[in-house]
């Protein structure tokens, strides 16, 4: 876990908040269910970017089984994509995915999972609060996609996640383009001191609002390091979401740094991301 290797590194023995660690199981949702259409995963890579030179990247494109050519289907991409397409994981998305749609709790809905630049790119990519990141899916990997499938422009369509760093990523891409992405989903998101990031409470208290819906997972046994505290980083993300009324929903757990407390939620959060009320 590349994402998790880098804040350790960085965190002295025993970093943690105080608080019992609750461990989280999945649901049915988060199964394989008889009878449910199975969505195709593929492997792509990128090794030729403009917006950040001399990186390579792996990325998976999950297409479910109701898609239709003929309609443009709903959008979302996810940081760290390693980690949520695979069905060994926290996360198993593809698994969700398919159920969730096949429910039709969720619209028919194609996945782009992208893992970091490399060699080392991940931090900087990420954790930097600019619109790179945002050029590098509006400019680069999204156009790719779109040479063989129909997504929605519509960005009420378009949805972003990530863990860790990956979950500030995924606000700052909807922040900096609102007009491109207003679904976030953010599990234990760093909203600390990496690269500027726990400045983003002011902000969004001094900012007119922007028409993002945000949905935050964190844990009271997350990292208290040098760059932030984690739990009150998010708590503070919460507070201010809510004085400038956002549609945001926010949940905290007993987890740590991980994404187990988010894996098990995911069916929730992306019933709640997607439902209807806009």
């Amino acid at each position: 876990m590349r994402w998790l290797s880098f804040l350790l590194a960085l965190a002295p023995l025993g970093a943690t908040a105080h608080a019992e660690l609750t461990r989280y199981e999945h649901g049915e949702d988060s199964v394989r269910q008889a009878n449910v259409p199975r969505g195709n995963v593929t492997r792509h890579e990128w090794n030729t970017s403009q917006v950040f030179p001399g990186t390579s990247r792996s990325y998976w494109v999950y297409v479910p089984q109701q898609y239709d050519a003929a309609q443009p289907a709903a959008l979302m991409v996810f940081q760290d994509g390693e980690e949520y397409v695979l069905e060994d994981r926290d996360f198993r998305v593809p698994i969700v995915f398919d159920n969730l749609i096949h429910q039709q709790q969720m619209p028919v809905t194609i996945g782009v999972f992208i893992n970091p630049g490399q060699p080392g790119n991940r931090s900087f990519e990420y954790d930097t609060l600019s619109d790179a990141y945002a050029n590098l899916l509006l400019t680069e990997i999204l156009p790719e996609v779109e040479k063989s499938y129909n997504i929605s422009h519509d960005p009420g369509q378009r949805a972003i996640c990530g863990i860790s760093s990956g979950g500030i990523c995924a606000f700052t891409v909807a922040w900096q383009r609102p007009d491109q992405f207003r679904k976030v989903l953010s599990h234990v998101g760093s909203f600390t001191d990496i690269a500027g990031g726990h400045n983003y409470p002011t902000m969004i208290r001094k900012t007119e609002p922007k028409p993002i819906r945000v949905f935050l997972q964190a844990g009271s046994h997350d990292l208290d390091i040098e760059q932030g505290n984690w739990p009150l980083a998010n708590q503070q993300m919460n507070l201010a979401l809510r004085f400038k009324n956002y549609d945001s929903k926010f949940v905290y757990g007993g987890g740590a740094h991980n994404g187990n407390h988010g894996g098990a939620i995911l069916p929730a959060s992306l019933r709640w991301l997607w439902r209807a009320d806009q």
